[in-house]
């Protein structure tokens, strides 16, 4: 037994050199071997030559090699001579990589290792080389993104080569970007053919490149770029009017909803729920709590919040109707400060279960970020999500009140409560049921809320006011009126802040409403029936 393993250590002893030349071999035979090393040899004034080297080799590892050059990280080992990729450099031992093959060659002491110098000048030449690697991707988003990127970048040795991509890229919006960064650099060279090219172009560093051009000398060339702005500075308010309408209108959305419930309750039974805005904070905190029990899910977390919402801040509306409500039908005032004190209730009963402060709710990622229309005007997909919600709510809303038996009873009783009786419609039933619908629409309103705002006790009081103006300015328990007044109070508070103010924008809003009921007592579309008889 001992001669059997004395024998397989010396077959393993002898195997180990082949084994190593042959991987030496393959090595030494891969050419890419050759290049990191020409590059890292390479004197101060040869450098650029052993870049452009790698570049023309059309290697699929270039971008990397030079990514890593970049940002100092690529390194010679002493003994060997063999070019490595440092992945991290942090204390006495780095932990390095094989460049030809990705693999990773464990550590290695820092003193082991040189690493391949690189100076500020080259650095920066590196950005549009990088950019210029990623303009031959088969993607036309990574060439259109690399492009981009180029703008305010190119300098003279960039020009050919960009000219000769520019010849061979068949995508529109890649060549517009390539005809931009050109542009940005013949207008710097006192190109006044150049300056059309940017006329149109909203890109921040479009618009640097005219500006510098007015700042010189060329009565052409400040003319011609004084036109270019001119025309940019058109666009881009064009586009700031169309973000404003975009945020109005996602503003007005969050106010439909928060509406939308306190309309129904209010319209059937006639009760002011001062409530309401804390319906609307169970909601959202209803997202937190589902996030909570589903913890790296935020995703699913918040479509399981919505029938979950609904259904807690509806069963506190059943209770705050049964225990209270119902004792008081009749007597709006007595309604109002009842509910004002539930309010105040809630809100402890938060602030002492969960906490007085503002709870996170992580946004999914397919909420994250934003459509680009164009480089002076994106947005941002939570509210075009929130936008589209409320869209959603509304409408089927609608549906459940125009095609099924409780829409019909809950518009008899809003006509007229005692005709709808005397048909052998269960009055209390029906308040009880839109008491419940219109609470869980706020708690919708809240999971909608918890993607754009951070999630508090006093989260509610912050649209409860602007919940009455919208049902009051839209007409009384009328759905479509609550849309249209919610969008166009939300339009119009974001057309007023950038100039009055916040504040300033509501109490203007507010002084609108109370002159338009003063013409226009039931809204803008006046309930029929018992509602309008009130």
């Amino acid at each position: 037994m001992g001669i059997f393993r004395l024998l397989t250590l010396l077959l393993f002893a002898l195997a180990m050199p082949i084994v190593a030349n042959a991987q030496s071999e393959d090595r030494s035979e891969d050419p890419g071997q050759d290049l990191l090393v020409n590059l890292a040899d390479a004197p101060a004034s040869k450098v650029e030559d052993a870049i452009q080297t790698i570049v023309k080799s059309g290697d699929e590892r270039a971008r990397g090699w030079l990514e890593a050059y970049g940002n100092n990280r690529l390194s010679r080992v002493k003994d060997t001579g063999q070019v490595v990729i440092v992945l991290n450099n942090r204390g006495r031992d780095w932990e390095i990589a094989d460049p030809l093959t990705g693999e990773n060659m464990g550590e290695m002491s820092r003193r082991d290792l040189d690493r391949v110098a690189i100076n500020n000048r080259i650095r920066g030449q590196l950005e549009g080389i990088l950019a210029m690697l990623d303009l031959n991707a088969a993607d036309p988003d990574v060439r259109e993104a690399s492009a981009q990127d180029m703008m305010g970048k190119v300098d003279a040795s960039l020009v050919a080569p960009l000219e000769a991509q520019l010849e061979a890229e068949e995508n529109a919006a890649v060549r517009d970007r390539i005809q931009a960064a050109l542009a940005i650099y013949r207008v710097g060279e006192g190109d006044v053919e150049a300056v059309d090219v940017l006329a149109g172009s909203l890109h921040p560093r479009a618009r640097a490149a005219l500006n510098e051009a007015v700042r010189g000398g060329d009565p052409a060339m400040v003319t011609a770029a004084k036109n270019a702005l001119a025309s940019i500075e058109q666009k881009l308010k064009l586009n700031s009017a169309a973000e404003t309408l975009y945020f109005g209108l996602s503003l007005g959305s969050v106010l439909v909803l928060a509406a939308i419930g306190l309309a129904i309750t209010f319209g059937v039974m006639g009760v002011i729920n001062m409530a309401h805005g804390e319906l609307i904070m169970l909601g959202a905190y209803t997202t937190w709590g589902m996030q909570q029990l589903l913890p790296g899910q935020p995703g699913l977390a918040l479509m399981l919040s919505i029938p979950a919402g609904f259904l807690v801040s509806a069963t506190a509306g059943i209770i705050i109707e049964r225990s209270v409500i119902q004792f008081l039908k009749g007597r709006p005032l007595e309604t109002l400060l009842a509910t004002f004190g539930i309010s105040l209730i809630l809100q402890q009963l938060v602030r002492t279960v969960i906490s007085p402060q503002n709870r996170t709710v992580v946004t999914p990622d397919w909420m994250s970020g934003s459509v680009v229309i164009n480089d002076a005007l994106s947005l941002t997909l939570n509210r075009l999500y929130v936008l589209a919600f409320a869209m959603i709510v509304f409408f089927a809303l609608m549906m459940i009140m125009r095609k099924t038996r409780l829409g019909l009873e809950v518009r008899a009783v809003t006509q007229n409560r005692a005709m709808a009786r005397s048909m052998g419609i269960r009055a209390t039933r029906v308040d009880i049921m839109t008491f419940a619908l219109g609470s869980g629409v706020a708690g919708l309103a809240g999971v909608a809320l918890s993607q754009l705002t951070n999630v508090g006790p006093n989260l509610g009081q912050n649209y409860i006011i602007d919940s009455f103006m919208v049902v009051v300015f839209g007409g009384v328990g009328n759905l479509w009126g609550t849309l249209i007044a919610g969008l166009s109070l939300g339009t119009i508070n974001q057309l007023l802040e950038p100039w009055a103010g916040a504040v300033l924008a509501k109490i203007i809003v507010l002084v609108f409403i109370i002159l338009f009921i003063q013409k226009r007592p039931k809204g803008l579309f006046p309930q029929k029936g018992r509602a309008a008889e009130g």
